[in-house]
């Protein structure tokens, strides 16, 4: 038998230790590629525990909410379903001049339901910076510093991921995807956050909607490719990329914008991508078929778990908007009219969700994804303990 070296064994027990501790200090609000927006803006949707049987027949395992009602958190507690809880934008200023009150929020909201609850990140607000309440964009940096700072506290970082999602709102231009930036008057508040994320390991989450850019231009703008159908496509001539739908080319942008601002290395997240079912006169886009043709197609685009075609090795993670039809919400018909289902639970159009394969099951039951995603994240020492057994007994051989 072949005798390795001894400090060739002891490199391998540090690189392993290395390797270990950064994959559980590093946390992961998403553990697979397809996810799924859970609003309540409409009292006629099934009961929290009703939607989480909807969401194991469909096999949706990463789920987000824009708030942390404790109803939907005891409803999932027991599920092993994955859960983002949001602090509204309403919340934000008192967050950022308060830390006290963002450590009472983040063991109210937080700890409490934990391990049961698998609540795997906290997104701070929602499409702040671009939006037009101005007097929140100097709240948000602070708010997700006090709240991230409180999951230290209370040592959750390694399980809490912290984020918040931005609209194309903040963007100057996204055509083609390579020259876009941010604008002018959204970059002071920007770079400081995307410092203080990419510090603690956080992705740029990003609300895109092919649909919302074809409406806005249904006369330049094919909607084959807005809704990945078969079509020419769009030629960047700074890169010499070929995009064939839309959603990839909005992803390559914010990465653009990213890179621009010196933040090449973060990871681009989908936070909301979806296509409405109904409209207004004036959204004749807003058809059931070109919601089923956009969700149907946005699936099989995620179940090759490729990347963009500027960032080829980084697997895009996507979250629709959204689990249901919501009808208390203001704004045009199209806004009302999201949902994969309808408000008695019944499907809005047929994407194919028997087929639908959790991540998770995908993935090794051995990985420390899945460990961790059993409410194990506190088990460091089992986990380096049976490591360094192993090694040593290569070293006692």
């Amino acid at each position: 038998m072949k005798v390795f070296p001894r400090s060739f064994v002891w490199f391998l027990l540090v690189l392993s230790t290395f390797f270990i501790l950064n994959e559980f200090l590093i946390a992961q609000a998403f553990t697979g590629t397809y996810g799924i927006n859970y609003g309540r803006i409409a009292d006629n949707i099934p009961s929290p525990n009703k939607v989480v049987t909807l969401l194991r027949a469909a096999k949706i395992k990463n789920v987000r909410i824009f708030d942390a009602n404790h109803s939907v958190l005891e409803a999932f507690s027991g599920t092993g379903l994955e859960l983002v809880v949001g602090l509204t934008n309403g919340e934000l200023k008192n967050m950022s001049a308060n830390a006290n009150h963002a450590l009472s929020w983040v063991k109210e909201n937080v700890q409490a339901f934990l391990p049961e609850t698998h609540i795997r990140g906290i997104a701070i607000g929602n499409e702040v910076l671009g939006g037009n309440d101005q007097e929140l964009w100097g709240d948000l940096l602070g708010a997700a510093k006090n709240i991230y700072n409180a999951t230290e506290q209370l040592q959750l970082t390694d399980l809490i991921q912290i984020s918040t999602s931005h609209s194309q709102g903040v963007f100057a231009n996204s055509y083609p995807p390579s020259s876009c930036t941010f604008r002018e008057n959204v970059v002071q508040y920007m770079k400081p956050l995307l410092e203080f994320f990419s510090q603690i390991g956080s992705p740029f989450c990003l609300n895109a909607y092919p649909f919302l850019a074809y409406m806005g231009n249904p006369g330049e703008i094919d909607i084959n490719y807005a809704l990945f159908q078969p079509n020419n496509g769009i030629h960047d001539q700074k890169t010499h990329l070929h995009y064939d739908n839309m959603l990839d080319a909005q992803i390559d942008a914010a990465y653009a914008a990213l890179e621009d601002a010196g933040f090449k290395e973060m990871e681009v997240i989908v936070t909301e991508t979806g296509w409405a079912s109904h409209g207004d006169q004036n959204e004749a886009a807003a058809t059931v078929n070109n919601a089923r043709t956009y969700n149907y197609n946005l699936r099989k685009r995620l179940a090759k778990r490729k990347g963009t075609p500027l960032r080829p090795n980084i697997v895009l993670k996507v979250y629709v908007f959204a689990l249901f039809n919501e009808y208390m919400k203001p704004g045009p018909t199209s806004e009302r009219n999201f949902g994969l289902f309808k408000a008695d639970g019944s499907i809005s159009y047929d994407v194919g969700f028997a087929g639908q394969e959790s991540s998770s099951e995908a993935s090794s039951l051995l990985s420390l994804k899945y460990i961790r995603a059993q409410g194990w994240s506190g088990s460091y020492s089992l986990v380096l303990t049976a490591c360094t057994s192993v090694l040593l007994l290569f070293l006692r051989s």
